[in-house]
């Protein structure tokens, strides 16, 4: 929502609170979820406090504490031999040299001073070792509960409406760190401001994926569930070899891991073992189903010793998966493992992955939804900005229709298995990028990603119905004439192109720029939501609407105005487009 309104909003609830009147103030729909402030006692600015406090954890083969971070670089020695740490990369190094000669803390000297950060964020100069040591006392002991929250993170940056008590001004604060955020939400708890966050606000869970969250009960309860979803690894030691095999055993066979880095031998080898999928079934039965559909059966094995747990595989013909790995790092929904001589993997779990696919089950996920064509590469040539706006629809008796400018035209599909798993050919009138016999070579609910030869289709399933903010963004955009009120591409304003044109957003999908001399561009259009919301739009290749082709993600909407950005892979904004309702 606006962050004028919000500010508005927040500014009556204090003056309410303060019993004092005022004017009232004409403002844009919103819902209370949105506008409420964060009480300074309530559960949520804890969780938020809980969430933003400085983790020591990763360094604790250092300073052994988990409430201190020690500043970088510094020098230390273990058993004699100097090393210099310019990164936490580096604390692999004294984690290696502690295995595998059998050194302990006793062994490793640091050179003072040094300069630690507390888990408020204050930093001390520390002169000694014993000093050090007198400080660690009061961090909680090793693996014991304590007050940060290690297994969800904020991603900034992140604002607040708010509303300070002693200049009693208004403003809008912009919060760029877990340091700033730390001490903003401790200014919230002393009661110096009041605060309200400007939604949606992108939380980052251990695996590192992402979820959205749009109003205050949807924020605590992230913050909530994920308090104790992993092993936040307050160990004295590097990564995580504190657990069982009981616990190792039962974590391997929870769902499907997904290969995510592979080298071997000191050679890169990510492009021939990317998402290939692994699942540690019982009786010690492990499977690999590879991209192209095929699965390789072999055996798995674990055992703990006193330098940490390691897992056995062995196949018959995926020789570069047979070995004894060590487990060097266990983190939240990930699994490191290594050998000496350059052996390296990465792991993902991925409980969403159809691992045993049958022709029943594919069609049953095509059926469920809409799908967009995320991507469309055919002999080279980037084909997927054909289809911004024309999802898919798989029905049964081997009927697909393709929505193009509000029509739908129909098609047929078939599922069919075949030595290397199943193909899906898909056959449509004057489409032939799409009229292939296509690999499935991954699956899971909401992700079909599709091979042949040198071609690549990815399919992203679109379900409108389930979800809130797309009902919401259709039901605003069908309802009433639209213009274009800003066009700037860089530094170039071009909104005087679109002047004589109105836009009509069609619930069929079809969307028309209608010029004043009653000529019609078609187009289709669609609002999704992939890591934030998003409309795309496609005209016909006629001027000046064939710019707007593009999948426009949105900033910012209110029941009159949307604001559209195009932003570089690095974040950057390269073109915005603003769409107004006419009066």
């Amino acid at each position: 929502m606006k962050t004028k309104l919000k500010l508005l909003l927040l500014l009556s609830f204090f003056a309410l609170s303060l019993m004092t009147s005022c004017q009232d103030e004409v403002v844009d729909i919103t819902t209370a979820e949105e506008s409420e402030a964060i009480a300074a006692n309530s559960e949520l600015a804890v969780l938020i406090e809980a969430t933003s406090t400085k983790d020591g954890s990763m360094d604790n083969i250092i300073d052994r504490a988990s409430c201190l971070t020690v500043g970088l670089p510094i020098t230390v020695s273990v058993h004699g031999l100097e090393i210099k740490i310019d990164s936490t990369e580096d604390y692999k190094i004294i984690a290696a040299l502690f295995k595998e000669f059998d050194y302990d803390y006793s062994d490793l000297e640091i050179f003072f001073p040094i300069t630690v950060t507390t888990s408020n964020f204050t930093e001390i100069t520390i002169e000694s070792k014993a000093a050090l040591i007198e400080l660690a006392k009061e961090c909680r002991g090793e693996n014991e509960d304590d007050d940060d929250i290690e297994c969800i993170d904020f991603q900034y940056p992140i604002s607040f409406s708010v509303y300070d008590t002693r200049s009693q001004a208004i403003d809008v604060v912009t919060i760029e760190s877990d340091r700033a955020m730390y001490r903003f939400i401790h200014r919230v708890r002393e009661g110096e401001v009041f605060a309200s966050l400007n939604f949606p606000v992108t939380m980052v869970l251990g695996d590192g994926t992402t979820i959205e969250v749009n109003n205050n009960l949807a924020l605590r309860n992230a913050m909530r569930e994920a308090k104790n979803a992993c092993d936040e690894d307050d160990d004295n030691d590097y990564g995580d070899t504190d657990f069982t095999k009981e616990r190792l055993d039962n974590l391997l066979q929870t769902c499907p891991w997904v290969v995510y880095e592979f080298e071997r031998n000191e050679d890169n080898l990510v492009e021939k073992y990317h998402e290939y999928a692994i699942v540690f079934k019982a009786e010690n039965i492990v499977q690999v189903r590879t991209r192209g559909g095929d699965t390789l059966t072999g055996t798995w094995s674990t055992r703990v010793t006193d330098n940490g747990a390691l897992i056995k595989l062995e196949f018959d013909t995926l020789v570069d998966f047979s070995l004894e790995w060590f487990v060097y790092d266990l983190e939240y929904g990930r699994i490191k493992l290594y050998q000496a001589g350059g052996n390296r993997v990465i792991l993902k779990k991925n409980c969403d992955i159809v691992f045993d696919y049958t022709k029943e089950r594919i069609e049953n996920y095509l059926q469920e939804c809409y799908w967009r064509v995320e991507r469309l590469n055919v002999e080279g040539v980037d084909n997927e900005n054909e289809y911004i706006g024309t999802p898919l629809k798989f029905y049964a008796e081997n009927l697909v229709k393709l929505r193009i400018n509000g029509e739908l035209v129909e098609g047929t599909y078939q599922v069919t298995a075949v030595d290397t798993g199943f193909m899906l050919q898909i056959a449509f009138e004057g489409r032939p990028n799409l009229n292939l016999e296509w690999l499935i070579t991954f699956l899971e609910p909401g992700l079909i990603k599709l091979e042949n030869d040198s071609n690549k289709m990815v399919l992203k399933r679109h379900c409108p119905e389930l979800d809130v903010d797309l009902k919401n963004i259709d039901a605003l955009l069908i309802v009433g004439d639209w213009e274009v009120a800003k066009y700037q591409d860089g530094d170039v304003d071009k909104t005087s192109d679109y002047s004589n044109f109105t836009l009509n957003f069609m619930v069929s999908g079809r969307v028309t720029a209608t010029d004043l001399e009653a000529n019609v561009i078609n187009g289709s259009w669609l609002a999704y939501r992939y890591e934030g919301l998003f409309l795309g739009m496609r005209f016909e290749e006629t001027e000046p609407f064939a710019v707007l082709n593009h999948r426009w993600r949105i900033k910012e909407m209110s029941t009159t105005r949307i604001e559209l950005k195009d932003l570089s892979a690095s974040g950057a904004v390269e073109r915005i487009l603003v769409l107004e309702k006419r009066n």
